[in-house]
């Protein structure tokens, strides 16, 4: 019965799939949501669905691989709510195809994304809860791909493998600063993303099969899990991994 009145949560590329989930449940446990995210229509509408729940909503159109970008909307989120307690750093682009037709250009439109925007907002977070001095907890969401071989998709699999690196060594020089950081493991989701898979009957069975508990997840499955870790009574928990995937990972 965890309660985040009062807390402010950043959750990257929280208007849609598994920020949203995340950003709902959050939303429901009391805390005041910003969403960061590129799209203003998707912003808006999450706004809609987060204040349905009596919370404080606000909505950044941030691209976070713009370094100047990020910069001005901690700045903004700070200025808008007062403070930034939480930073879920969430938002990602796949990247697919054989490896060996795999461009430079291609390699770097992921990770600029995936990599150098986590970097920037927990950079971000993290200065301002070092000068508030109240903590805080910074979650990163990485994938299954990261620990399971992923042919195709090296580019995502290696920038949600370097998350886990991320938020192992932040959990060490933060922690002075009361400062939690964690990851999420997602497993098979439906989302924007993998829409796509649907249509793969092979893979659906396949993935579905080795889950036991015999189903895809939806983006509200990582909402709990969100929660746990924003709260601030957890104050003992860091440098962890949790995996929320059906059992995926250990079937």
């Amino acid at each position: 019965m965890t309660d985040l009145t009062g807390r402010v949560a950043v959750v990257t590329g929280g208007n849609g799939g598994i920020g949203l989930g995340m950003a709902d449940a959050m939303a429901r446990a009391g805390a005041d949501i910003a969403v960061w995210g590129r799209n203003l229509d998707k912003n808006a509408a999450a706004a809609e669905q987060l204040r349905a729940h009596g919370h404080q909503v606000g909505t950044f159109v941030v691209d976070v691989g713009d370094e100047e970008q990020v910069v001005a909307a901690a700045a903004a989120t700070v200025a808008d709510m007062g403070k930034i307690d939480v930073m879920v750093a969430n938002a990602g682009v796949g990247g697919g195809g054989p490896f060996v037709d795999l461009t430079l250009a291609d390699w770097r439109r992921v990770q600029r994304v995936n990599s150098e925007g986590a970097f920037l907002s927990f950079r971000e977070a993290a200065r301002h809860m070092i000068e508030r001095g109240e903590g805080g907890s910074l979650i990163g969401i990485s994938s299954g791909t990261a620990i399971d071989g992923a042919a195709r998709n090296q580019a995502y699999s290696h920038s949600k493998a370097g998350m886990l690196a991320l938020v192992r060594g932040l959990s060490v020089e933060m922690a002075r600063y009361k400062i939690r950081c964690n990851s999420i493991i997602p497993g098979w989701i439906e989302t924007d993303m993998t829409a796509g898979a649907k249509y793969n009957e092979k893979l659906m069975a396949t993935t579905t099969q080795r889950t036991p508990v015999r189903r895809w997840g939806l983006p509200s499955d990582l909402g709990p899990a969100a929660v746990f870790l924003a709260d601030p009574d957890n104050a003992f928990h860091t440098g962890d991994v949790i995996v929320v995937d059906g059992g995926y990972s250990i079937f």
